[in-house]
């Protein structure tokens, strides 16, 4: 792994670089908060390990400050500050783990070794377009060459899972359950009815056609080719 360690105790860096070294970790150290924060947002790490007291910018400042940058790698607290509110407001600032000093570093290594094994946090798309196509999952709102288009609420998520899927085939057996919830074949005609007035208020006012039939196997959204 290659870890960012923000200590401005020079004993206690050298003792975590040192352990990190000998288990074959690449380690870097800054002792300020500002540096910190500017390192670990232009570089990539696997995890950053950081201090609450520290000089510039301070752990919680600087961990709140990451994550509303958009960065996911884990985080680590680790210091002196060990009570409960404590814990608790440096989790709630976006941290992964809390380990107080004093510590051992074999807890800190085995806590390193458990976040790395965590699955890549996905980021949730809230904004989907195809070509000329939006969808503001947020606002719940849609539109096509910038005008607005008016969808009911079924009608909304059969476009959201189209564009999800953009270029791929999805059937209407997928659109059943991931529309519908059915798990089963109702024996109607709820998802051809659906297509098809997704398709006037989508498609028809317009130039080209995004939604396609793909015959004996469901339906592709796309831009046209």
């Amino acid at each position: 792994m290659r870890i960012l360690l923000i200590e401005d105790d020079n004993s206690a860096a050298t003792y975590v670089v040192r352990g990190l070294a000998e288990n074959g970790h690449v380690c870097d150290v800054l002792a300020d908060g500002t540096d910190g924060l500017f390192q670990a947002t232009r570089e990539k790490y696997d995890a950053v390990v950081v201090d609450r007291m520290i000089p510039g910018l301070d752990g919680l400042s600087l961990v709140r400050a990451l994550r509303a940058a958009g960065r996911k790698m884990p985080v680590i607290f680790l210091t002196a500050l060990g009570g409960i509110d404590d814990r608790v407001e440096g989790l709630e600032a976006g941290a992964d783990d809390y380990l107080t000093k004093p510590f051992a570093f074999a807890e800190l290594l085995a806590r390193l070794n458990a976040l790395a094994r965590r699955p890549p946090v996905q980021e949730v798309k809230t904004f989907l377009k195809v070509s000329d196509l939006e969808l503001d999952l947020l606002r719940r709102e849609a539109a096509r060459a910038g005008q607005r288009i008016d969808l009911l609420p079924k009608e909304f998520t059969l476009l959201e899972v189209l564009m999800r899927n953009e270029g791929r085939v999805v059937t209407r057996t997928m659109l059943l359950e991931q529309v519908w919830d059915f798990h089963f074949d109702p024996k109607t005609s709820v998802v051809e009815t659906h297509i098809s007035r997704l398709r006037a208020k989508i498609d028809k006012p317009f130039d080209e056609a995004l939604l396609h039939t793909v015959k004996n196997m469901g339906y592709s959204l796309h831009a046209p080719r």
